[in-house]
């Protein structure tokens, strides 16, 4: 699939940017465990979390779509030896996330994924795993995981990573005594909003999570918010036109997620909330961007990366426009992402005009630059695709990003939502 781009005058209008995917493959997993039918609404239709689905499905689980945008998970008393691997697609979070299920229970089961899944190091949750009784062969997928008899571990994460932290803590719901796991930066705590609505007795002190066995986990009913890491690439659109106004529904605000919007004031766009509230334990709100006249340079780095991971690619994109240099640093993680996205994103920006010089851990943005639309590579990866394309909004003639399929692992309806929006 390729998507096609133009320059654009300005954004106007109001969106429901897509469901979150964190939460929707949480809310089916946590659905599973739960002692009875929980409701799920406004689920992600999404290639990765259909994923999830599929697999929970082979281990006992049961989805029923009772309208088009509500399913009731109905859990099983005991998950059952699969038929066959269990494929997580493109999702490293169905991945990571169900190492930590599988090695609480007394299965032989093999996770799977794409060519790009299968490069992603998975070591960093089979690790702390093994130390807890699993026994994983992988490092990287195929996985082989054959669980149960698990005892708890006392772990430090060698990185601030809410899919090592939650592998850890799921498998820990059933293991034998306390499970704690420290990280060196908070990193996202849906996991530990949602176990606690639900029931599950946990403790967070600063960057520790304890989590002791037993607890019979509630079923729940769940609207799943807005996802900010997608939202994000409308954030951008807007802030790079002056005069524009969007208002962003239902997006989850929770604190570990919000990074984007720190950096985006440090920008001088204007970021206002309204109607925050709360759903299982996730804060939400509508959020309103203006776009400015003048977009100041920002430095990422420290404990801010952990809360905007996901949305470095778009925000690079925001810096070439910005009057002096940016700065992202502590950043290596985005080179094991679906793709480098460090050495990606450089690529196809300076083949637009762009000048970046890149590091082992980040990357150095000198703006303004005009930028000129031309042919670019996405690498299979959704939010390189997705931060292209907001890129080609400001590029003098046609940008055309290859690969866009890659956008349906998060995003499938972006160029639609994207276009409705821009002023031409």
């Amino acid at each position: 699939m390729v998507m096609r781009v133009r320059r654009f005058a300005g954004v106007e209008g109001q969106v429901r940017p897509p469901s979150d995917k964190s939460l929707t493959h949480r809310a089916y997993m946590l659905g599973a465990l739960a002692n009875g039918q929980s409701r799920v609404r406004s689920p992600l239709e999404s290639e990765d979390a259909h994923a999830t689905r599929s697999i929970l499905t082979a281990l006992g689980a049961r989805f029923e779509q009772v309208s088009s945008n509500e399913v009731v998970v109905h859990p099983c008393a005991e998950w059952h030896q699969p038929d066959g691997p269990l494929d997580c697609g493109n999702s490293g979070t169905t991945m990571r996330l169900m190492a930590g299920l599988l090695a609480a229970r007394p299965l032989d089961c093999t996770l799977t994924g794409d060519a790009s899944l299968s490069r992603r190091p998975m070591k960093r949750v089979a690790e702390p795993l093994r130390l807890m009784g699993a026994q994983i062969d992988g490092d990287t997928a195929p996985l082989r995981i054959r669980g149960g008899h698990l005892h708890g571990i006392d772990y430090a994460t060698p990185v601030a990573s809410a899919q090592i932290k939650s592998a850890i803590l799921l498998a820990g719901l059933l293991a034998e005594g306390v499970t704690r796991v420290t990280e060196p930066a908070q990193s996202r705590d849906h996991t530990e909003r949602m176990l606690t609505a639900m029931g599950a007795i946990l403790i967070c002190e600063g960057l520790t999570t304890t989590v002791q066995p037993g607890a019979q986990l509630k079923p729940f009913e769940f609207e799943v918010p807005a996802d900010i890491s997608s939202a994000a690439f409308l954030m951008v659109a807007a802030a790079l036109a002056p005069g524009s106004h969007l208002e962003l529904l239902d997006v989850s605000i929770n604190p570990t997620r919000t990074g984007i919007l720190s950096v985006l004031r440090e920008a001088g766009v204007l970021v206002a909330q309204d109607r925050t509230r709360e759903v299982l334990g996730e804060p939400v709100a509508d959020l309103l961007i203006q776009g400015q006249e003048l977009i100041r340079p920002f430095t990422i780095a420290g404990d801010l990366v952990p809360t905007l991971i996901d949305e470095i690619p778009v925000l690079a994109v925001l810096a070439t426009q910005a009057e002096g240099v940016s700065h992202i640093r502590d950043a290596a993680e985005l080179r094991v992402k679906e793709s480098d996205r460090i050495d990606k994103l450089a690529e196809g920006l300076r083949a637009m005009g762009a000048e970046i010089e890149t590091h082992p851990d980040g990357m150095i943005i000198s703006g303004p630059t005009p930028l000129r639309g031309v042919t670019i590579d996405a690498a299979g990866d959704h939010r390189l695709a997705m931060a292209f394309a907001v890129a080609g909004l400001v590029a003098e003639g046609e940008t055309v990003i290859e690969g866009a399929e890659s956008v349906a692992t998060s995003y499938p309806d972006f160029e639609r939502d994207l276009w409705r929006i821009c002023l031409a």
